[in-house]
Parts: C-alpha cells; sequence; structure tokens
C-alpha cells in the first residue's frame, strides 16, 4: 500500500498504474483498514481526486467507491473529507463520473452516522434535488439509490424527511415512478421505494396527498396490471412491490379520507390479475397485494361490495392454504366484507358455499393461533348475521374442533362464546 502511495505522487502515467493497482487491492476488506490507517492515504487519495485530469480523476473516484463499500464504520468516517468534493462532482462532469459519485455517497450513508451528519449541513439535499433533474436515467437510477440510503437511516424522521419535503424532491420522484414504464424501470424501482420510506415515517402522508400521489399512484397501478404480458419480464415485480406499499400504506395512514379517492372497481381486478401474474414465480406479491385489498375493504362498503359484485372471492380463496400471513390476510378480508351485516354475510356465503367446509381442515390446523384467531372471528361474524350458517356448521361437526380450542388459552374465550351461539336455538339473538 505504500509503494502504491508513492506511486500516486509520480508521473501521471506512472500514477494511473498505481490508481489501477489501489482500486484492485481496495476490495479486500483488510487492505481497506490498512489505507485508512496509514498517515496522509486519504489526503493523498484526495488530492490526485482533485486533479484536472479526467481518467486520473476517474481512477481515484473508483478508489473511494472501493473504500465506501467497507463494512467498517471506521472506513466510511475516514472518508469524510471526500464528501464535499463528491457533492461538488454532481455538477458538470460526466455521467459516468457523476454516477459513481452518487453511488459512493449512498454507500457511505449507510454505514455511518458521522458522514450523514456532515452531508446534511453541506447540502447533499438541495444538490440531489438539482441532479434529479438529469436527463441521464444512469444518473437518476444512481441519485435514486442514494437518496433511499438516507431516507432509511434511523433520524430519517425528524432530520432528513424535513428537508426532503421541503424540496423539489417530492414532486419529481412521484413523476419518475410514474413514468417508469416508459422511461425504464431502474430509477422509477429506486424512488418508489423512496417514497415508501416517506410514507412510512408518518410524518409526510398530507405533503404527498397534496401532490396528488394517491390518484397518481392508484393509476399507475391500473396501468401497470394492464400492461403485464402472461409471463412478466423478470425486474417488474421490483417497481409493483413499492408501488403497493405505498397505496397501502396511505389509505392505512388516511382511512376513509383516502378510500374517497380512490373508489374505483378497477383497482381491485387490478391486484387480482397483478396476483395472478406473479405468484407463481414471486409468491411474496400475494402478501403485498392482499395488504392493500385489507386496507381498501377494512371498513369501507364500496370495495366489500365490489369484491362480491365482482365475483372475486373465488380467486381469494383459492389462496387460503398458502403461507401463514396470507391465510391471514385472506381470513381478515372475508371478516372486512362479514362486518358488513347480514346482507353481506348472505352474499359471502352464496359466492363462497364451500366455505364453511374450508373453514374446517383450516381450524383443524394446530399451532397457528393467528391463523386460528381470525378463522374464529370469522365464524363468529357469520354465526351472528347468518344463524343458519352456524345450524350449517354445526351439521358438518365443527362443535368438535371448537371444543379442542377450549384447551387453547389465547382461542379459549372465542370458542367457548361461538360454542354458546351453537347452543342457542335457531332465531335467538
Amino acid at each position: 500500500v505504500l509503494e502504491l502511495l508513492r506511486g500516486m505522487q509520480r508521473g501521471s502515467e506512472e500514477r494511473k498504474k498505481s490508481l489501477k493497482q489501489l482500486h484492485r487491492a481496495l476490495r479486500n476488506k483488510e487492505t481497506q483498514q490498512k489505507f485508512v490507517r496509514l498517515d496522509g492515504s486519504i489526503r493523498t487519495l484526495l488530492g490526485v481526486f482533485t486533479s484536472p485530469l479526467a481518467d486520473i480523476q476517474m481512477e481515484a473516484a473508483h478508489c473511494l467507491h472501493e473504500l465506501s463499500h467497507a463494512s467498517d464504520p471506521a472506513v466510511a468516517e475516514a472518508c469524510l473529507p471526500a464528501t464535499p468534493y463528491l457533492l461538488t462532482y454532481l455538477s458538470g462532469h460526466s455521467v459516468e463520473f457523476m454516477e459513481l459519485c452518487l453511488y459512493t455517497l449512498g454507500n457511505l450513508v449507510v454505514e455511518s452516522e458521522a458522514v450523514r451528519k456532515q452531508l446534511l449541513p453541506q447540502g447533499i439535499i438541495p444538490v440531489l434535488a438539482s441532479c434529479i433533474q438529469s436527463p441521464h436515467q444512469a444518473v437518476l437510477e444512481a441519485l435514486g439509490y442514494a437518496l433511499s440510503q438516507l431516507l432509511q437511516a434511523k433520524e430519517a424522521p425528524t432530520e432528513i424527511i424535513p428537508l426532503v419535503l421541503d424540496s423539489p424532491l417530492p414532486q419529481h420522484m412521484l413523476r419518475l415512478v410514474c413514468s417508469g414504464l416508459k422511461t425504464g424501470t431502474g430509477a422509477a424501482v429506486e424512488f418508489a421505494w423512496c417514497l415508501h420510506y416517506i410514507i412510512c415515517s408518518h410524518t409526510a402522508t398530507t405533503a404527498l396527498l397534496s401532490l396528488g400521489a394517491l390518484p397518481a399512484l392508484t393509476s399507475l397501478l391500473l396501468h401497470l396490471a394492464s400492461e403485464i404480458p402472461p409471463n412478466p419480464p423478470e425486474g417488474l415485480e421490483l417497481l409493483v412491490c413499492p408501488v403497493l406499499r405505498c397505496l397501502s400504506n396511505l389509505v392505512a395512514e388516511q382511512g376513509f379520507c383516502c378510500q374517497n379517492q380512490v373508489l374505483d372497481q378497477r383497482l381491485l381486478v387490478a391486484l387480482f390479475l397483478i396476483l395472478q401474474s406473479f405468484l407463481q414465480h414471486h409468491p411474496f406479491m400475494a402478501q403485498e397485494c392482499l395488504c392493500l385489498l385489507n386496507n381498501l375493504t377494512a371498513d369501507e362498503p364500496f370495495f366489500c361490495s365490489a369484491l362480491l359484485s365482482l365475483d372475486l372471492l373465488p380467486a381469494l380463496l383459492q389462496l387460503l392454504f398458502s403461507s401463514q400471513m396470507v391465510r391471514v390476510l385472506v381470513l381478515t378480508v372475508l371478516c372486512n366484507v362479514a362486518v358488513q351485516g347480514a346482507g353481506h354475510c348472505r352474499e359471502l356465503l352464496r359466492a363462497l358455499p364451500l366455505l364453511l367446509s374450508l373453514l374446517l381442515p383450516l381450524l383443524a390446523l394446530p399451532g397457528d393461533t393467528q391463523v386460528l384467531g381470525q378463522g374464529l372471528e370469522l365464524l363468529h361474524l357469520l354465526f351472528l348475521h347468518c344463524p343458519e350458517a352456524a345450524a350449517d356448521f354445526l351439521r358438518q361437526g365443527g362443535h368438535q374442533i371448537l371444543e379442542q380450542h377450549q384447551s387453547i388459552p389465547e382461542l379459549q374465550e372465542r370458542a367457548g362464546a361461538l360454542l354458546e351461539m351453537l347452543r342457542q336455538p335457531p332465531g335467538t339473538s
């Protein structure tokens, strides 16, 4: 390492050769640590990084980029003197150089709170806001990466997101996410996750709603669902997933206020099209779709009625024996429909004539108290609003399964209440 540092201070050819060797050497964790501990190493590298020779400067940038990959926070903090140069070079340089600087910044902010605290007063947010108007997809994707790393910091809700909301970044992020299919999904994916992190901070929902985030993302989801081919291209799920999460969290955050902006039956059809397209190769998408479906149907008669009128419940029921979380969400959506009252319960049983017979083996599965609890909640709603459902359940021997659950502390009270309902004569309130 010392020899390479000496080479970096000689003539331009020797300097370039030494930088290339250093670039390769810094891929090693131990070499990274040795390099930053050497007195004057970072100062020497920065001297080359500010060289007027573009090829020398690029090699030095590659060296800094390798250092930024280090998992040791001490290495990231040794690079603190580089941050003002990295920010300065985000204007007026080549696309490749800007891209490299942005990825380096993104890597550094992940590993070190000290780096983040230095970058904020140095003006990283205004610099990124300026870069987001770049016409180059490679720059935008790298920018999205750097910003997403900042937004995941523990101090983001109080120190970073307010600065982002005061900048033009949110409106440009929304624009780039919604134009992702036309201009390339790389940048759209990064900015969709950025929006997700902002929404999850619970500090920015009103600001995003005022920018029209809900109708814009709803339109995007409808468009994505209509454009998905039978075999979706690999990587499309990376865009659909954060869009689903953004919509789901916006609706959950604002409840009925938000739902009124998305009262469109096509949204339910879009969710089931996405489910059908991705379920085989990306089963995790079922949970993402069902989270949004749950938030849309919670206390919302419009979407509960639409599920019935569009005959979507049979497709929902097919997921009942998937993963544990998917089973819970399916049962929760069915509860959302059932809680609407007697009319919805009768329509539910008419649409799903085998519902009770499918619930019986599900309730017999041992150990999963979350699924069992949600299943018992659904039975309670059906028995409450449709006494004929209780009689049918009793005829199928359901009381035996309920009796078994009386020995489980978490389910004892609910199982006992259901057994009491089964014992009541028909027509009793």
